[in-house]
């Protein structure tokens, strides 16, 4: 048989499951270390599960507006890095790999409008742009993906590690690369993932 943890690693999981059920008590385990920022602005779901090391954040223009939702069931492994400012919802038993980044915003527009943001100002300095992102039910992001501003991924969508989700992706399909696009589709009559 073999051991899953040590004693330490005991006594951190303990540590971690009671602060979770004294601070977070919908969630299911929030281990430590955690960066969880503005937590008034979170709704947590039902069943949060998280690695270690993960960064949760909201920035929201207007104080009392939840910018981030969890659905039930969410599974986050360790390094995970999420930040709202306007709208990040993830759905219902939605799975992340480790060291992913989720945003809808960042600093400036590049979008190829009048709002976009010159090369020739201080990047910290420019004004903050937001688009929401939807991320729909029984998604599973692999190691390293990053989600960007005013993108939905459909449901029980696969994105590939190391992929960059710039573009929203339709549901049941498996899509990897930079920018990451569709490669295969669930075939719900052959019960198969099938080549695109």
């Amino acid at each position: 048989m073999q051991k899953r943890y040590t004693i330490l690693g005991l006594q951190k999981l303990l540590f971690s499951y009671l602060n979770t059920k004294l601070f977070y008590s919908k969630s299911r385990l929030i281990r430590f270390p955690y960066d969880i920022r503005n937590k008034s602005n979170i709704d947590f779901g039902i069943g949060l599960t998280t690695g270690v090391g993960c960064r949760i954040e909201a920035f929201p223009k207007i104080k009392k507006n939840i910018v981030l939702q969890f659905g039930k069931n969410v599974q986050i492994n360790d390094y995970v890095h999420i930040t709202a400012m306007e709208s990040v919802k993830i759905g219902n038993n939605v799975l992340l790999a480790s060291k992913i980044y989720i945003s809808d915003c960042s600093h400036g527009s590049y979008c190829g409008d009048e709002n976009d943001s010159p090369p020739n100002t201080i990047p910290s300095a420019r004004p903050l742009f937001a688009k929401p992102v939807l991320i729909e039910d029984n998604v599973w992001l692999g190691e390293f993906v990053s989600v960007l501003p005013g993108v939905t991924i459909g449901k029980g969508t696969i994105i590939g590690a190391n992929s960059v989700v710039a573009k929203s992706l339709p549901a049941n399909v498996i899509a990897v690369g930079t920018p990451a696009k569709p490669i295969k589709k669930f075939n719900f009559e052959t019960s198969r993932w099938e080549k695109i």
